[in-house]
């Protein structure tokens, strides 16, 4: 009989626990519940929740350790300058440089992330909890609930009661900075004009890219495209890259009946046209020119520009024309620049229309 009544007793418990999301004859399903909480270490052990605390904070001082690895690494693997483990200007100095900088900036970040993730697991509260559903209104209830959920979370997180990782929390996240901060200190000065102004100047001539030799219009056939670098940028020079990356540069000869753009033909002659190779959205190479179409594209996000309307823009990302070089031709009949480009080439940038 007392066995009956258990087993009674046991089905009544079980019925109440659960709960019916549909009818069962509507296709519906019984509510499982919530599975039995299973409590950590830590919350029944103040040793383990100790140990938790102190491995929390130690994972926020690796992360300071690794933003002070990032800074020191910056200024001692340089790849041009002091260097411990390579000689500046190989590749073993950049080798060292990005191994060291990336290392420091992978710990220090990879550390409070995983600093959080032990904090969550560990030490905060991690019951589930079901809420009914309820028409939302703002009464000062309300708002008396909502202002002691976060008092309580608060409370239960033990930011108040856990000063050791609240200190270590904020050393690490105000040292991470420091680690974007300090390379800023070694860009240099600001460019200045510099963007605004190429090698090109008035009367110089204008040569091959690839043997430096000197241009005449004679040699320039229709729908030929020529790639051109100015006379006298040399080797030796100290700016020599940068200068050569900024005055790269085509010659394109069209039937003038084709021009669209009287202004663009008159920067040329007889229908010889220079333009920047230097994209105007992000700065890659237009070297693609498609005879047929006169149309010169950009291999990285297919920029396209008509050459017989100066140069315009009709398809692809890139937002204004290719800057066009003036020329003319000297008294041997070798083609020669009328001067710098009117606009500063490559990319657009916020000073873009600012006095040059």
């Amino acid at each position: 009989m007392s066995d009956h009544v258990n087993e009674n007793r046991e089905s009544e418990a079980r019925s109440s626990s659960v709960s019916t999301i549909a009818p069962k004859e509507g296709g519906g399903f019984p509510n499982p519940g919530l599975p039995p909480h299973v409590h950590r270490q830590a919350d029944e052990n103040p040793r383990a929740a100790k140990r938790a605390e102190r491995m929390v904070a130690a994972m926020f001082v690796l992360s300071v350790l690794g933003t002070v690895l990032f800074v020191a690494s910056y200024f001692i693997f340089t790849p041009l300058g002091t260097n411990l483990l390579g000689t500046p200007g190989t590749l073993h100095a950049v080798h060292w440089s990005n191994l060291f900088t990336g290392l420091g900036l992978a710990v220090a970040v990879f550390f409070i992330g995983a600093a959080a993730v032990h904090w969550a697991k560990t030490l905060m509260p991690d019951e589930e909890w079901v809420e009914e559903r309820h028409h939302i209104e703002g009464s000062d209830e309300t708002r008396e609930v909502a202002a002691s959920i976060i008092t309580d979370g608060l409370e239960e997180s033990g930011v108040g009661r856990r000063p050791v990782i609240v200190t270590a929390m904020v050393a690490a996240l105000t040292a991470l900075p420091i680690a974007v901060l300090a390379p800023l200190s070694t860009f240099g000065p600001l460019p200045g004009n510099k963007l605004h102004h190429t090698f090109w100047k008035k009367g110089l001539r204008i040569t091959r890219d690839t043997d430096g030799t000197p241009v005449k219009a004679s040699e320039v056939a229709m729908n030929s495209i020529f790639h051109v670098m100015p006379e006298g940028l040399t080797e030796d020079m100290e700016d020599y890259l940068e200068q050569r990356a900024k005055a790269a540069a085509v010659l394109i000869r069209i039937d003038p009946a084709l021009g669209q753009n009287q202004d663009s033909l008159d920067h040329g002659y007889q229908g010889i046209l220079a333009f920047s190779k230097i994209c105007t959205h992000v700065g890659c190479p237009v070297a693609l020119y498609e005879q047929q179409t006169h149309h010169m594209l950009c291999p990285c996000h297919q920029s396209t520009f008509d050459v017989t309307d100066g140069a315009k823009v009709i398809f692809g990302p890139a937002h204004r024309p290719l800057p066009q070089l003036p020329i003319e031709v000297d008294a041997e009949g070798y083609l020669v620049a009328g001067g710098d480009f009117p606009e500063p080439i490559g990319p657009s940038f916020w000073n873009l229309h600012k006095d040059k």
